[in-house]
Formats: structure tokens, C-alpha cells, sequence
């Protein structure tokens, strides 16, 4: 072979080379994303269910009884695959001890009131609370029957409230509060949180507003990326009578698929009398503290406090360094050395051209037909740079490159030393704080007499359904069941029914899997950063050094040897 083909043989190996790096690079990001997957369906599964078990075990599971299996789950008989079961919907109803309980079962809001009221200090356009409310089915329900109260409007105002059955008052029983929220269309900025009215003597619900007094605010927020889950408490100071909201720590726990996942989720706040708190969602703890150490500000204030009328003294040394006043500046210390010097070893190249500046005038340029000297002063060619000084090492007068000089010390400063009169840094000293109280049992707030939504959404059709309030825990599961505990098993038969008939779940595309796995992994961008990165290097590297290797073969090859000869 001629050193051309070899050279050309030698690219293409390499070519080569870098597209198997290429497809192997690829398969890793495309098995990786697949595996996140995995790791995901492993975590979700379609209904949750151990072992063989299968819609009726888990009905079963959630309390719904045999009665509403033998009347209620039909089974569809498509041809060919086995059938599917089918959950009909029914009505929970409340059992044991409780307070409010509302499914919208009814059709009606015939037990709620709408405000009429406007809100304070903002402009008249938007103070009204005239954002739209319905009692109507889930749009993509797997229930059909199942109503729920839906926010209808976008960028209003939205107030709505009911009364309990009876106040509750925190004595000796915990409070179980819970209710279930769909963002059917997602959620960009909007609260879906409930509040707790307080029982006062001029409670009006027509003009429920954003001031309304309140004893417990509770549930989902959200504004950008910022993902709440409120549990905020209104505490009565016991000396002032003043209240003061007291916000639960923020949930370790990531929220973000609760408000993307466009499925019904149940938000639960236990309030214990031992001040103990809990907030679940599906049933699961998200948070959990207790009301004297886990909210803020602190429900009692500091017994001591800075004394307001304590100044320091002027002669107070809080230096703990200072300079040695019995230092002396050597005498070979030389402040006027540069701290740079000229390298004297330094040699001017072989070829620089003195004589020559790096921009020269440009010889083609030609003097504007309209310029005007008296005007535009005397023309000059633009200047270029100097082809001389492209092909030598350097052009004009030469100077010697600059070097840091050895004997450069700078200004001299006496050394530090520790500071015999050094006396800390001072701080006011501690007084009886006036303000100070100890309430040891938070959980003993304000009695609430109804429940109220005072919401702005820059999104609509938030589904609300299945308000509960109780002081028995089983209770309160009693109703989750029936009521998200079915929604749940229904979502589940409809995901069996398509697996039975050949469907899988429809899988969003590779770019959008590979966001998903990537924003749920931060660690995958490492990896696609590589991946996309290490092949384009490689191609820059091969194909650059390729083109000089294969230079260097022609340039070495007999005949070009003997064109330069002749």
C-alpha cells in the first residue's frame, strides 16, 4: 500500500474506534435511564399489592367488605384475555365519633357558603372573592359517580366554608384532620390548604376573607419550584392575649410528585395532646415533631434576654491579636525593591524583527470618494496586522520578559502578637426577659367551629374531596378507606384491566425519560455530560492529529520528494 492508503486505513480504524465508543456510551445513558425506571416501578407499584393478591384481596385489604364485592365489582368479559375487574362506586359514610364529614355526594353545596366579602388593600378588580366553585365528577375519573368540589377559576380569589357539626375543643382527644386533593391540569402557583375557623362571638361565614380568624391552616402550596406543605397554628399568647402563627418545620420528605402526578392524593394532620404532631400523605408520615420544639418561632419565649440599656465600655479590648510594639524592622530589608524584575538570562529569539510594528497600513484600502479633509481630518489607511510578524517570532523592540524578584519582601509590618489586655467581645448582660411565659400545653388551642378554603390559583379544576374531622384515629382510617381507598383501588383495577388486555403503561418519550431520571437523579447529568462530551473530544482529537499524521506521510512520500526536488 502507498503511505496515502495507509494513512486513509488509519482514519477509518479510528472512525471506527470512536463510533463503538459512541453506541457504547449510548447503551449506558439508555440503561441507566431503564434502570432509574425500574427503580421507580419497583417503588410505585401499579396497585401496591404483595404476592399474588388481587383486586378483591386488596378491597378487602382497604376495609370495603364483602358486601360492595359481591354487589359492586363486575367483571368485564372482553374475548380472548381473562377479564378485568371493575370497581363501582359508593358513598362513604361516617362512622364513630366526629365532627365534619362531607363527600359531596349530593350533587350540592347546599351545606357551604360562598364570600361574599371583599379582600382589604388590593385593587378593586381582583378584591372580590368571585372565583367559581362546582360539585362535579373527577374529569378523568376512574369512579364515575364519585363528586368532589372543584376551584373552577384561574387568577380569583376563592373563598367557600361549612360549619362543624359541633365546636371541637382540645381537651383530652387528639384531632384528626384530612381531605383529599386532585391538581387535575397540574399546578403552577395556588394553595389547595384548608382552614380551621375559630370560634368567635362575630364569625360571619358570607364574609369569610384572607383576615378571617383561623386556629389551624393545613395542606399543599405551591408557587414555581417551591413545594409547601403547610401546618401552621394560631398560639394565644398567655400575657398579652395576642396571637402569633407558629409554622411546623419544613417536611424532609421531596413533595414535587404529589403536585405533578395528577392523581388523588390524602393529606392527614394528627395533632396529639401530648403536643406531638404528625402529617401524612396516603397515609404515610411526611413530617412529624412536636408543638414545643419543632415550630417557629418557638411557642415560649427566652426567659432571659439581652439587657436593652447595657453598653459597652469604651476602654473594652476585644482585640485578641495585636502588633508587637517592640519589633524592629531589619536592616537589610529593602521596601523599594520591585516585586518584578527583568529576566537577565533571557535571550532575544533568532529571527525577531525590530524594525518591523505587529499592524501596518492597509495597502488595498482606498480613501472614500466622499471624504471630506476639511471635515474628516487628513485620511489614513486602517491598519492590519503585519503579515511579516504572523511567520516570525516576534515584532518591534524586543524586551526582556518580567520575573518575580527574589529579594522583593514588600512593606514591612511589625509581627503579630497576643493581646495582654485582650477581654473577649463583649455582650449585653442577661436580664429577666418581661415579654417571658411557659405554656407546656400548645396542643390546648382555640376551638374551631368550621371549615373554610381561602384560595388564589393561577390554576383550576383542583379537586377536593372527602373532608373529615374526628378525634378517633380509627375513624379517620375508616373513612380514608372508603372513600381514597377505593379511588386508589379503582385507579389500580383500570391499570390491571389494560395489563390484561395486552396495554402497558404508556411510557413517556426517551428525551423526556431521560429529563425525568436525570431531574429525580441529579447524579445522571455527570453521566450524560460524558456522554455526549467524551465521543466529541475524541472525534476532535483523531480527526486533527489523523489529518497531521497523514500531512506528514505525503510530505515524506518519494514523490512528493521529488516535486520538491524538481
Amino acid at each position: 500500500h502507498s503511505l496515502g492508503d495507509l494513512a486513509l486505513e488509519t482514519m477509518e480504524l479510528k472512525t471506527r474506534y470512536v463510533l463503538l465508543l459512541a453506541v457504547g456510551l449510548c447503551a449506558t445513558l439508555l440503561l441507566t435511564t431503564v434502570t432509574a425506571h425500574q427503580e421507580d416501578d419497583d417503588d410505585e407499584p401499579i396497585m401496591e399489592m404483595g404476592g399474588d393478591m388481587d383486586v378483591e384481596d386488596e378491597m378487602e385489604e382497604l376495609g370495603l367488605g364483602e358486601e360492595l364485592l359481591d354487589g359492586e365489582v363486575e367483571a368485564v368479559t372482553p374475548p380472548g384475555p381473562p377479564p378485568a375487574p371493575k370497581v363501582t362506586y359508593k358513598a362513604p359514610e361516617p362512622m364513630g365519633e366526629h365532627f365534619f364529614a362531607e363527600s359531596f355526594d349530593r350533587g350540592t353545596l347546599d351545606s357551604w357558603v360562598l364570600s361574599k366579602a371583599k379582600k382589604e388593600d388590593i385593587d378593586e378588580d381582583i378584591a372580590k372573592y368571585d372565583g367559581k366553585w362546582e360539585v362535579e365528577d373527577m374529569k378523568d375519573g376512574k369512579l364515575p359517580g364519585d363528586k368532589g368540589l372543584v376551584l373552577k377559576s384561574r387568577a380569583k380569589h376563592h373563598a367557600i366554608s361549612a360549619q362543624l357539626l359541633r365546636p371541637f375543643i382540645f381537651d383530652t382527644k387528639p384531632l384528626i384532620v384530612q381531605y383529599e386533593v386532585n391538581f387535575q391540569q397540574g399546578i403552577d402557583c395556588g394553595g389547595a390548604y384548608v382552614k380551621l375557623l375559630s370560634q368567635t362571638p362575630d364569625l360571619n361565614l358570607d364574609e369569610f376573607v384572607d383576615k378571617t380568624p383561623y386556629t389551624i391552616m393545613f395542606g399543599p402550596d405551591k408557587c414555581g419550584e417551591d413545594y409547601k406543605l403547610h401546618f401552621i397554628f394560631r398560639h394565644k399568647n398567655p400575657k398579652t392575649g395576642e396571637y402569633e402563627e407558629k409554622h411546623a418545620k419544613k417536611p424532609d420528605a421531596d413533595l414535587r410528585t404529589y403536585y405533578t402526578d395528577k392523581k388523588t392524593h390524602l393529606y392527614t394532620l394528627v395533632l396529639n395532646p401530648d403536643n406531638s404532631f404528625e402529617v401524612l400523605v396516603d397515609q404515610t408520615v411526611v413530617n412529624s415533631g412536636n408543638l414545643l420544639t419543632d415550630m417557629t418561632p418557638p411557642i415560649n419565649p427566652a426567659a432571659e434576654i439581652e439587657d436593652p440599656d447595657d453598653h459597652k465600655p469604651e476602654d473594652w479590648d476585644e482585640r485578641p491579636k495585636i502588633q508587637d510594639s517592640d519589633a524592629v524592622k531589619p536592616e537589610d530589608w529593602d521596601e523599594d525593591a520591585p516585586k518584578q524584575i527583568p529576566d537577565e538570562d533571557a535571550v532575544k529569539p533568532d529571527g525577531w524583527l525590530d524594525d518591523e510594528s505587529e499592524y501596518t497600513s492597509d495597502p488595498d484600502a482606498v480613501k472614500p470618494e466622499d471624504w471630506d479633509e476639511d471635515m474628516d481630518g487628513e485620511w489614513e489607511a486602517p491598519q492590519v496586522p503585519n503579515a511579516l510578524c504572523e511567520i516570525a517570532p516576534g515584532c518591534g523592540a524586543w524586551q526582556r520578559p518580567m520575573i518575580d524578584n527574589p529579594s522583593y519582601k514588600g512593606k514591612w509590618k511589625a509581627p503579630m502578637i497576643d493581646n495582654p489586655n485582650y477581654q473577649g467581645v463583649w455582650k449585653p448582660r442577661k436580664v429577666a426577659n418581661p415579654a417571658f411565659f411557659e405554656d407546656l400545653h400548645p396542643f390546648r388551642m382555640t376551638p374551631f367551629i368550621a371549615v373554610g378554603l381561602e384560595l388564589w390559583s393561577m390554576s383550576s379544576d383542583i379537586f377536593f374531596d372527602n373532608f373529615f374531622i374526628t378525634n378517633e384515629r380509627h375513624t379517620a382510617d375508616l373513612w380514608a378507606n372508603d372513600g381514597w381507598g377505593l379511588k386508589k383501588a379503582a385507579e389500580g383495577a383500570a391499570e390491571v384491566g389494560l395489563i390484561a388486555h395486552g396495554y402497558t403503561e404508556r411510557r413517556p418519550g426517551l428525551v423526556n425519560q431521560i429529563m425525568t431520571a436525570a431531574d429525580e437523579r441529579p447524579w445522571l447529568w455527570v453521566v450524560y455530560v460524558l456522554i455526549v462530551a467524551v465521543p466529541l473530544v475524541l472525534i476532535i482529537v483523531f480527526c486533527c492529529t489523523g489529518k497531521k499524521q497523514e500531512d506528514d506521510l505525503l510530505r515524506r512520500s518519494p514523490r512528493n520528494r521529488k516535486l520538491r526536488k524538481d
